[in-house]
C-alpha cells in the first residue's frame, strides 16, 4: 500500500497527488514539493490516503520535507516582487498603449521565471515588453493569456449573491453552464441577472439543475390537460419546488392539484379547436371580406379589350 496527499498551490486551484512516505503529514501542512516548473511550496488539502501499488499514478512524486520559515519567508518575498513587477508591467502597458489587460503576476518559489497572466480580445505583440521585463528584472518572463472566467478566479469579488465568488473560493473546475438550466429553473432571462463577475452564465446555475429536472419529471407540464378529482381542465401553471400544478377549468375556475395526485393516465393532449367545415354558412365579416376580394378579383382579371374601349373615347 502507498500513502499519498493531495495539495494545492493556491486557494480553490487544482489537486495534485504527491507521494509521502512515512512522514507524518496533516491538512493545513506546508510541504515543500518538486514540480515540472521547478521546486514549489504548497498545502496539504486531504490525505494521508492510503491506496494500492497498482492504481498508483505514473511519474508520482514524493513530498521532500515540511516547509520551514526560510522557505515562508521566500514565499512572502516573492509575494512582495509581485507586486512591484505587477506596477511595473502596468506602467510599460499604459506607455506603449497596449490592448491588454494584466491581471496577475507570479513568481516561482526559486525565482526563475515571472509569469504574467492578462486578458485581451485578440492577439497581442508583446516582445519588446517582454525586453522591458527582463531587462528590469533579470529573470525569464512568460505572458500567458487567460480567459475571463480564470481572471475572475484570480482576482476574487463578491457575487450577486452577496457571497464571495464561488470560483475564487472553493470551485476548482469549471463546469459547462448553458440557458437551459436558467429555462428549467424558471429564472427570468435577464443578462444581468444570470450573468456573473466574468460576464458568463453563474456557475451556480449548475448546482440545482439535476435536482430540478428530477422533479419536474413527475408534474404535467403547462398546456397538458389533467382530469384528476375536482381538476378537469388545462394546466397553466407548475410548482417545481412544492411539486404542485394549478389548473383551470372549463369555468374558468383555478384548482391546485399535487403531483402526487396525478397519474400518468389521467394527462392527456389539451384538446384542440375544430377547425371549420366546408358545409358551415360563413360568418356575415367573412362573406363580406370574401365579397369584397371576389370583386376585386374579378376587376382585376377583366378582358383586356374591354378596358381599351373604355379608355377611347366617341368621335
Amino acid at each position: 500500500m502507498a500513502r499519498i496527499v493531495r495539495i494545492q498551490f493556491s486557494t480553490a486551484g487544482k489537486l495534485y497527488d504527491f507521494s509521502v512516505g512515512r512522514a507524518t503529514l496533516k491538512p493545513g501542512d506546508r510541504v515543500i514539493v518538486e514540480t515540472e516548473r521547478g521546486k514549489s511550496i504548497g498545502q496539504v488539502v486531504a490525505g494521508p490516503l492510503e491506496i494500492d501499488d497498482a492504481a498508483l499514478p505514473e511519474g508520482i512524486k514524493q513530498v521532500q520535507r515540511l516547509a520551514e520559515p526560510s522557505d515562508l519567508a521566500t514565499q512572502a518575498a516573492n509575494f512582495a516582487k509581485e507586486k512591484e513587477a505587477h506596477k511595473f508591467c502596468l506602467n510599460r502597458i499604459k506607455e506603449r498603449v497596449m490592448d491588454m489587460k494584466l491581471v496577475k503576476v507570479e513568481y516561482l518559489f526559486d525565482g526563475s521565471k515571472a509569469i504574467f497572466y492578462f486578458t485581451a480580445d485578440g492577439r497581442v505583440d508583446f516582445r519588446e515588453l517582454v525586453k522591458d521585463l527582463a531587462h528590469a528584472f533579470h529573470t525569464r518572463i512568460e505572458m500567458r493569456q487567460i480567459g475571463v472566467r480564470d481572471e475572475s478566479k484570480m482576482v476574487g469579488g463578491i457575487g450577486i449573491c452577496g457571497r464571495e465568488l464561488c470560483c475564487s473560493s472553493y470551485l476548482r473546475e469549471f463546469e459547462p453552464v448553458s440557458v437551459k438550466m436558467a429555462k428549467e429553473q424558471s429564472l427570468a432571462l435577464n443578462p444581468s441577472k444570470i450573468s456573473g463577475q466574468c460576464g458568463r452564465l453563474l456557475c451556480c446555475l449548475s448546482y440545482e439543475f439535476e435536482t430540478y429536472v428530477g422533479l419536474r419529471k413527475c408534474l404535467p407540464k403547462c398546456g397538458k390537460r389533467v382530469q384528476c378529482g375536482c381538476g378537469d381542465g388545462e394546466v397553466v401553471k407548475v410548482n417545481v419546488l412544492a411539486g404542485t400544478v394549478t389548473v383551470r377549468n372549463s369555468d374558468d375556475t383555478m384548482v391546485q392539484l399535487k403531483g402526487d395526485d396525478i397519474s400518468p393516465d389521467q394527462v392527456s393532449e389539451r384538446i384542440k379547436k375544430p377547425p371549420q367545415g366546408k358545409g358551415e354558412a360563413p360568418s356575415p365579416q367573412d362573406a363580406k371580406g370574401k365579397g369584397s376580394q371576389g370583386a376585386g378579383k374579378q376587376r382585376r382579371n377583366r378582358p383586356v379589350d374591354v378596358k381599351e374601349r373604355k379608355k377611347e373615347k366617341p368621335s
